[in-house]
């Protein structure tokens, strides 16, 4: 039989392993009056990295620049959420692939958007996080760009913001 502190030591050890776990939201929407835009940004710290899954609907087909900016905010057209979030002040580039020292934080670089008006993408970033540090993103905002991120200096060209919405953690 056991004793009473090992069933408490093992249920603590269950509980801290299963809610370790930050999970942020962000509902996007158009950043105009009367657009369409509508999407949802899901993130879930994970041991490999900051999970993110977002897909977008009513947005116009083609490839459309993704990226986390600095603000808190989607007012102002999309421009109160400021510039992309660069904790590092390094040049544009796409975080998965070039990362933190030649990326800024928020480079997601593009969601596809289909003939339907729908997009998706997933994506899990070493070093983002939920949970705190120079690197999380809770808080920050979520902007959907009306082009293509071209990965050009210093932003990636892709043009005006259509969809924005603010990172916040749900659990």
């Amino acid at each position: 039989m056991k004793h009473a502190w090992q069933i408490t030591a093992a249920v603590s050890l269950l509980w801290v392993g299963t809610v370790w776990a930050a999970t942020g939201m962000a509902q996007i929407r158009g950043t105009t009056a009367g657009s369409p835009v509508t999407g949802t940004a899901t993130l879930t710290d994970t041991p490999s990295g900051l999970h993110v899954s977002i897909s977008v609907a009513h947005v116009a087909p083609g490839k459309h620049g993704l990226h986390i900016h600095e603000g808190s905010a989607c007012g102002d057209a999309g421009k109160a959420a400021g510039g992309h979030f660069n904790p590092d002040g390094v040049p544009h580039g796409f975080l998965p692939t070039d990362g933190f020292t030649k990326a800024h934080a928020g480079d997601f670089g593009n969601i596809d958007v289909g003939a339907d008006g729908t997009g998706s993408l997933d994506l899990t970033l070493p070093g983002l996080s939920l949970a705190g540090g120079k690197y999380n993103v809770a808080g920050h905002a979520v902007i959907l760009h009306e082009k293509t991120d071209d990965f050009g200096q210093p932003t990636g060209n892709a043009g005006g913001r259509i969809g924005c919405g603010v990172i916040s953690v749900t659990q």
